[in-house]
């Protein structure tokens, strides 16, 4: 799943290539995509792109003075660009592509979606806190105003494990599964520790992880073309998708926590004391 430094990513290469760019075509390959129908993707059409921003996980083009096309990729979604895009006719639910945007000299791009389960999501809107997903946002981690006190601020009294903590959009946003794991990592800390019970000297060294870890994936990330970014977050990977590898920190086996539909990775030597947790399929969570 694209998380902030990827998405980060497609915004300054979208601010670079598209920014400056008339709309001159919108094609549909997916309806279910397209979450919105006022305005009309239409009126997209001679629109010209003037910025691109992030929210989180939301990617939001400026289009003319009053419109903006956002897209979220959600889990299997990622975005292809074009230096002269093809001219293949896009026929719906016969691709994996959900939405075509033709740019005015000659390039574009496709929004594509991977698999069976599809969440990709598309919005035409006036304004992007019209979104439902970016008006219920938390902080962005790498905002200057997101300080130590801040953070500390969100954890205090809540009885919710950190890791899930840390992928809550509604608490911080931008961080998924990838990079929690990655974060907790570099804090030294037990994906099910919880957040209100941080000690001082805990909550200091998680801040520190979590502003490390992202700003490192997004200078990692920045100015490499989309067609590179998953490449790129892989390779930076310390425990997260390496289950089975050693941890580059102690050399202990990277294990895994399996989901339904995800799984954690963590070090047991350096965040759990040398404890293995249990699979949560089969027995109940050790602290």
């Amino acid at each position: 799943m694209p998380e902030m430094p990827e998405v980060q990513g497609l915004v300054d290469f979208l601010g670079e290539r598209a920014a400056g760019r008339t709309i001159t075509r919108t094609s549909i390959g997916a309806i279910a995509a397209l979450k919105t129908f006022d305005p009309p993707n239409t009126a997209l059409h001679a629109a010209t792109i003037t910025g691109a921003t992030r929210h989180g996980k939301f990617v939001d083009l400026t289009c003319g003075d009053d419109l903006h096309l956002v897209f979220h990729l959600a889990k299997a979604g990622w975005l292809r660009w074009y230096d002269e895009l093809p001219t293949t006719l896009i026929k719906p639910g016969k691709s994996p592509i959900a939405v075509r945007v033709a740019l005015d000299d000659g390039s574009g791009f496709d929004l594509t979606e991977a698999g069976t389960k599809k969440s990709l999501a598309v919005y035409v809107v006036r304004d992007a806190q019209d979104v439902p997903g970016i008006a219920r946002l938390g902080p962005d981690p790498l905002d200057d105003a997101f300080t130590r006190e801040v953070f500390a601020g969100l954890l205090e009294g809540r009885r919710m494990q950190i890791k899930g903590l840390l992928r809550d959009q509604g608490v911080i946003a931008g961080i998924g599964n990838a990079y929690s794991d990655e974060i907790l990592h570099a804090a030294r800390m037990s994906p099910y520790a919880i957040a209100g019970t941080l000690e001082d000297d805990e909550v200091d060294r998680l801040f520190t992880a979590l502003q490390d870890t992202l700003r490192e994936a997004v200078a990692e990330a920045s100015g490499k073309p989309p067609a590179d970014l998953k490449d790129a977050k892989r390779r930076g990977m310390q425990v997260h998708a390496r289950r089975g590898e050693a941890c580059p920190v102690c050399g202990d086996t990277v294990r895994s926590v399996f989901f339904a539909d995800r799984s954690l990775e963590y070090c047991p030597t350096c965040q759990t004391g040398g404890k293995v947790l249990a699979d949560r399929r089969l027995s109940r969570l050790l602290k």
